[in-house]
C-alpha cells in the first residue's frame, strides 16, 4: 500500500509512536527531524490524501466530504462550515471550536498543535505555520524544526490572505486586517493589520452603516 492510500487509525497512530523517535517528540513539543522520520511522512501523507479527496467529492457529495473533514479532524465542534480547497499536515492536533466557518484556500503547515476558537471567520487563502527551522548551519542541515503552537481566540475574524506565523495567539473577538502577517501574539478586542501586524484599534461598540473602508474583507 503506497503512501497517499494509507488510513491512519488510532491503532496505526499508537505504532507509530511506538517506534518512531520524531513521532514522539512531536507530540511532546519537542525539536523534530521530518525529513528524516517516516512516521511524520506518513501522517501528513494521509492527511494530504484526505484532504484531496474532500476537495475533489465536496460538492458532489457534500455529506461525504464532511465525513472525512470529521475523521481528518477528530477536534472539530460542530456547525462548522468550510469551502475547498483545504490542506492540513496533521488533522489530529488540529482544534476548531462550533459554527466556524473556513473559507477557500485554508493551509495549515507543519506539526504543531493548532486551536482555532468558536464563531471564528477564516478568510480566503489564510495560512498557519507552525515550525520554526533551525537557524544554525549545522542543525538546519540536518533538518531539526520546532513545532509552535498557534491559538485563535473565539469570534475571531481574520481577512483574507492572512499569514499566521509559529507560536502566535489572537485574543478573543480580534480582527486580523487582509493580508496581514502575525508574528507576535494580538490581544483580545482589538483591530490588528500590517507586516508586522499591530493592534491599531480596539473593537467598536457599534459597526458603521456605511464604513469609508473595510479593515479585513472576506
Amino acid at each position: 500500500m503506497t503512501l497517499p492510500e494509507l488510513a491512519v487509525t488510532d491503532d496505526r497512530l499508537a505504532a507509530l509512536l511506538a517506534t518512531d523517535e520524531d513521532l514522539r517528540r512531536l507530540f511532546d513539543g519537542d525539536w523534530i527531524r521530518y525529513r528524516t522520520s517516516p512516521a511524520l511522512q506518513e501522517l501528513t501523507w494521509a492527511a494530504h490524501s484526505t484532504c484531496a479527496t474532500i476537495n475533489r467529492i465536496y460538492y458532489d457529495d457534500p455529506a461525504g466530504a464532511q465525513r472525512l473533514f470529521r475523521e481528518l479532524v477528530p477536534g472539530a465542534g460542530s456547525g462548522i462550515d468550510f469551502r475547498p480547497p483545504i490542506s492540513i499536515d496533521y488533522g489530529m492536533l488540529l482544534t476548531i471550536g462550533d459554527r466556524t466557518f473556513i473559507n477557500t484556500d485554508f493551509l495549515i503547515i507543519g506539526g504543531g498543535q493548532v486551536t482555532i476558537g468558536a464563531d471564528c471567520l477564516i478568510g480566503p487563502r489564510c495560512g498557519i505555520y507552525t515550525p520554526n527551522h533551525a537557524q544554525d548551519i549545522s542543525r538546519r542541515l540536518e533538518g531539526w524544526e520546532l513545532p509552535e503552537p498557534v491559538v485563535i481566540g473565539n469570534n475571531v475574524w481574520l481577512g483574507g490572505s492572512v499569514t499566521i506565523t509559529p507560536g502566535v495567539t489572537i485574543g478573543d473577538n480580534s480582527i486580523i486586517g487582509a493580508g496581514s502577517v502575525v508574528t507576535k501574539d494580538i490581544p483580545a478586542n482589538v483591530i490588528a493589520v500590517g507586516n508586522p501586524c499591530r493592534p491599531i484599534q480596539p473593537i467598536p461598540d457599534q459597526s458603521p452603516s456605511r464604513p469609508d473602508r473595510p479593515t479585513s474583507g472576506a
